[in-house]
């Protein structure tokens, strides 16, 4: 089987992106090889900042889909989703409505936003929380921002508040997402945890806490005192910003 042959068989959408004529067996036409020599070189050269979000996408479904002409796809993405950070965290589901996007494609992308993920996460684990605050806000805009459902995050502190764990302790709805503050505390103890920061995303883009979300931080905040449990903040994250209560002054530790 020849080289090409087992590239076909390894990504299953070459026929699938129908935004441009397909292009007959062979070599790859010399203006979509130098386009893509251009691209790189420059990427290499100038780093991210040098390239848009649609060329990024390009450089990233180069691998995906090696034979064919993937600007089309790549802006229909951006148009889609509306940048690069939401076409990488939109669901696969709702990236396979996409023409042009099959398993290969998705999974390239799911990839860069795993790596992407574990590349923010390192910059905060096992370290002091407070000096790697921006850090810290960073990963949960990344992990977290363009989410079309709520999630529900721990990160776990110990006595010198260092994180020790971030966990994702509950999955929810476009606007609520259950949580159980005798759960949240049951992990605390497992962990042997000092300390805890509540975070969650807010779909919708708005940070401004609801009633339910500061009557959920209290009653978190109560259970865990009782344990000797200190709960340092509670961040909401929007789509270009957080809230932090202690910031606003929205809650103080029972």
């Amino acid at each position: 089987m020849s080289q090409f042959a087992e590239s076909r068989s390894l990504f299953s959408d070459l026929d699938d992106v129908a935004v441009v004529p397909p292009i007959p067996k062979g070599r790859t036409p010399s203006y979509m090889r130098d386009h893509r020599k251009r691209l790189r070189e420059r990427f290499m050269t100038g780093g991210a900042t040098a390239v848009p979000d649609y060329e990024l996408l390009e450089l990233v479904l180069f691998r995906a889909i090696p034979r064919q002409d993937v600007k089309p796809l790549a802006h229909t993405l951006i148009d889609t989703f509306g940048d690069f950070n939401r076409v990488l965290s939109a669901p696969e589901s709702q990236l396979k409505k996409i023409p042009g996007v099959g398993d290969s494609v998705a999974l390239e992308l799911k990839v860069v936003e795993a790596a992407a993920h574990r590349l923010a996460r390192a910059k905060i684990m096992q370290r002091h929380i407070v000096s790697s605050w921006d850090a810290l806000l960073d990963y949960c805009h990344t992990t977290m921002a363009h989410r079309d459902t709520e999630q529900f995050r721990i990160l776990f502190l110990d006595t010198k508040n260092v994180l020790i764990a971030d966990e994702e302790q509950a999955k929810g709805t476009l606007d609520h997402v259950p949580v159980y503050p005798r759960e949240v505390v049951k992990r605390a103890l497992e962990l042997n945890a000092a300390s805890l920061i509540l975070v969650h995303n807010h779909p919708s883009g708005d940070p401004t806490p609801s009633d339910a979300d500061i009557q959920m931080t209290q009653q978190i905040a109560a259970a865990a005192s009782a344990l000797s449990i200190q709960v340092h903040d509670h961040l909401i994250i929007g789509k270009s910003c957080e809230l932090s209560f202690r910031a606003e002054g929205l809650f103080k530790n029972p």
